[in-house]
């Protein structure tokens, strides 16, 4: 391993940014605001939720410069090595023209007191980039990680819309601005072909190949390996707790692939954003569709990562039920030993998992779909946008000739770790699947779990829900076979 100058580089305004020696844990809130003097963006909520710290983050990936929003506050420094960093102040013109994006809001009335307008401005400039023709569901999905006190998000949504429809700027910031061979130039001079390896604090190293992520967690096994921070940065922010020597996975190119086999099924490396994870799983599982808009907002998607989930080993962590009755597997790495292991086998206890001193989670499998196999996955929460689970749910059948020969169903919210309901899928397994054997299998959830009481939901209400669920599940297969009848009827 060749360490570098510990000088973590980025692009802010047309202009090379160099930060020699930060903090490991320093984010990219403190940095803009403290050190550059970029106080648009706000911290709000300084975990992820209100949106006020919104930039968007651009990275060369070899044929386009790619720009999505992340959320500032949870996102350390280290991790913006090489990119280029836009916020509310980047988008100003000669003159102080205003960009599409703002003159729309500035239009719709759009801001009351103005202090998180700056976040939905950049929320609003990454659909822009992205999306010409976006809208309005794209536009509450780009918003569904920003909040507002005072003007009701109305105007907002209609800013949104309105953006599309006015002149794009001749200076800066116009869609081909973007993606300037001048932008692309910059990024490239520094973009990093050694090391990065912090010694500030307890150090930071982000290694660039499989192997040296294998070596330096076998030399180190007590680093905390770091993927998207999306619940590490709250550890900082919230907890205040000091972390051990960081590992961070996302400059490793081999974890940032997703790969796709007829006997294999998908592979998703453990750097993927859950943006692109997703992606992927919903073009094999339409059913998933609603869970993954539902996961989490554009900014902690574009951060986040499938695996990083899965390793975190959160009770009520979304993707595991879903990825539990889909049957995954993962690959773990350990030095230069490999292992296959199910993930119903992965979780041990409350926040423990059989990973060993030093191995880590390089990918994810999931099989690939078969005839007769159906999938349904739901998530119950307070809110629909940005919220946790009280309950999720998902039941993945395999069906023939009005039988269920196998089902998995994965739970969240129940226990102490995301589970399997094995004998709620005795119940199901080997009988069609009808009101008795729903109910059946609803029983059997008492016999497996005992949920807690929290601020979520008590014990009773999880039960209940969990049980509603797959009741649900019955009356929605009753309701397409009886449509499907119906079309067969109309087509003879």
């Amino acid at each position: 391993m060749t360490a570098s100058t510990a000088i973590v580089r980025f692009v802010l305004d047309g202009k090379i940014v160099e930060i020699p020696d930060p903090p490991p844990t320093e984010s990219l809130l403190q940095c803009l605001r403290d050190r550059l003097g970029q106080h648009g963006v706000k911290e709000g909520c300084a975990e992820g939720d209100c949106g006020a710290c919104t930039v968007v983050l651009g990275e060369d990936t070899g044929d386009r410069i790619d720009y999505r929003a992340v959320n500032a506050c949870i996102r350390m420094l280290p991790t913006v090595d090489g990119r280029e960093v836009v916020t509310a102040e980047s988008l100003s013109a000669p003159q102080d023209a205003l960009h599409p994006v703002q003159q729309a809001l500035v239009d719709c009335h759009a801001s009351q007191c103005g202090f998180c307008t700056p976040g939905f401005v950049m929320s609003l400039f990454g659909l822009w980039l992205a999306r010409p023709d976006a809208d309005r569901e794209a536009v509450l999905d780009a918003l569904s990680g920003n909040l507002c006190r005072c003007t009701g998000y109305r105007p907002i949504i209609e800013a949104g819309l309105a953006m599309n429809q006015l002149p794009e700027p001749t200076a800066v910031w116009n869609r081909a601005d973007a993606q300037s061979p001048e932008r692309r130039a910059r990024l490239a001079s520094i973009a990093r072909e050694d090391t990065l390896s912090i010694r500030a604090g307890a150090g930071f190293t982000a290694p660039r190949t499989l192997d040296e992520l294998a070596d330096v967690l076998a030399a180190q096994p007590q680093s905390l390996v770091l993927a998207g921070g999306t619940d590490v940065g709250l550890w900082v922010t919230k907890h205040l707790r000091d972390l051990p020597h960081v590992v961070y996975l996302g400059e490793v190119a081999e974890l940032r692939t997703i790969t796709q086999d007829a006997m294999v099924g998908r592979v998703i490396g453990a750097a993927v954003p859950l943006t692109e994870a997703f992606a992927a799983l919903r073009s094999d599982w339409p059913e998933l569709d609603e869970l993954a808009q539902r996961f989490a907002s554009p900014p902690v998607c574009n951060s986040g990562t499938l695996c990083g989930n899965i390793a975190n080993g959160s009770p009520i962590g979304d993707s595991m039920p879903a990825l539990l009755a889909l049957g995954a597997e993962l690959d773990l790495r350990r030095g230069a030993r490999t292992r296959r292991l199910p993930l119903d086998q992965f979780y041990l206890d409350y926040r423990r998992t059989a990973l060993e001193p030093g191995e880590f989670v390089a990918a994810v499998r999931i099989p690939p779909r078969g005839p007769g196999e159906r999938l349904s996955a739901w998530k119950v929460s307070k809110r629909y946008d940005q919220d946790i689970s009280a309950v999720c749910l998902a039941v993945w059948l395999h069906e023939n000739d009005g039988s269920v020969v196998a089902a998995r169903v994965g739970v969240g919210g129940m226990a102490a770790t995301p589970k399997r309901a094995l004998r709620a899928e005795a119940a199901l397994t080997g009988r069609p699947l009808d009101r008795e054997s729903v109910e059946a299998a609803i029983a059997a959830f008492a016999q497996e779990f005992s949920p807690m009481t929290d601020m979520r939901a008590s014990s009773a209400y999880r039960m209940q829900v969990a049980g509603n669920l797959l009741r649900r599940l019955h009356l929605e297969r009753q309701q397409t076979g009886a449509a499907l009848r119906v079309e067969q009827v109309s087509a003879s």
